[in-house]
């Protein structure tokens, strides 16, 4: 293991270890990160004691481009921690989920925000399969439009303090909403974002299941190797290959003395063993994809 002591997340471990131990606790709860290139077949997973920006940080020390999320702390002002490397992007998944929770109390100004929210959403649906410069000309004309019109509602009078209180659950989510507007609007104006980042979201469905059989890990090493390998086992299943076939030849052509890692990549690895591709994922999410577009089709007639 390289030496970290001096680097930012040497010294976190340092700390959170340390006062762990001060307090005599036995254990301390850490973390799990995910990041799925969008463009690229390559997700990372990473492994963390505690929640803190110098995770991320680090993983992205040498990255140029936009990150999109939620609007968690520790991803704001990383456009200035990184000298304009990287431009923050906000996920509507998540401004989305936040105005539902507030369906109970306030059921009108939910329905009404959550179609606005569902019309971006039919402008992806639509612009899916299209090029760059087409993706780019419908989000300006029609998804701009939309945002306009959440604009609009957001400052309407269903939406003053009289209706919605700035403390109750739906003035917070406004305010969440307001508050990263400039950061939710971004997709507008680069065809490369998406419109939020539920990719990446499942990936931490993984780690949900992988915690019902280790809730401990054990040792900060073993935090590192299963962040290791849910990478290599992830990015092999995002590459439709066979997981078992691929992992068992790399293993193979390790012990062998292979040493050029980067053939032996999923995505470059699939390129000379066609036969360990699993089409069928192909297929299903082809399959997933029309019902979606058949679904959405259907509630735009509807509302129609």
């Amino acid at each position: 293991m390289p030496d970290l002591s001096h680097h930012p997340r040497g010294e976190r471990i340092s700390e959170v270890l340390e006062k762990a131990m001060a307090a005599g606790k036995p254990s301390i709860r850490a973390n799990f990160w995910g990041y799925y290139a969008s463009r690229l077949p390559v997700v990372v997973y990473d492994f963390t004691v505690s929640r803190h920006r110098d995770g991320p940080d680090d993983v992205l020390a040498n990255f140029e481009g936009n990150l999109l999320g939620d609007c968690w702390s520790g991803f704001q002002k990383i456009d200035v921690r990184s000298d304009s490397r990287i431009t923050f992007a906000a996920c509507w998944a998540h401004a989305r989920r936040k105005i539902d929770e507030c369906r109970g109390a306030f059921p009108l100004q939910v329905a009404k925000l959550e179609s606005l929210i569902g019309m971006l959403y039919d402008v992806e649906d639509q612009i899916k399969q299209l090029d760059d410069t087409e993706r780019l000309a419908r989000r300006q004309k029609l998804s701009r439009h939309v945002l306009g019109l959440i604009d609009e509602y957001l400052a309407s009078e269903a939406m003053l303090p009289r209706q919605v209180l700035p403390k109750s659950n739906l003035g917070q989510a406004a305010a969440y909403v307001r508050r990263h507007w400039q950061a939710l609007g971004r997709f507008i104006d680069d065809p490369s974002i998406p419109i939020d980042n539920n990719d990446c979201e499942q990936l931490m469905k993984r780690v949900a299941t992988g915690r019902k059989n280790w809730l401990f890990k054990g040792s900060l090493a073993a935090g590192e190797r299963a962040a290791n390998l849910l990478t290599i086992v992830a990015t092999a299943v995002r590459n439709d290959l066979d997981v078992s076939a691929y992992l068992l030849d790399v293993l193979q052509q390790a012990l062998a003395g292979e040493t050029n890692w980067s053939l032996l990549s999923p995505h470059v690895w699939k390129q000379s063993h066609p036969e360990a591709i699993r089409e069928y994922r192909q297929d299903e999410r082809r399959q997933a994809a029309d019902r979606n577009r058949t679904r959405r089709a259907q509630r735009r007639q509807q509302k129609n």
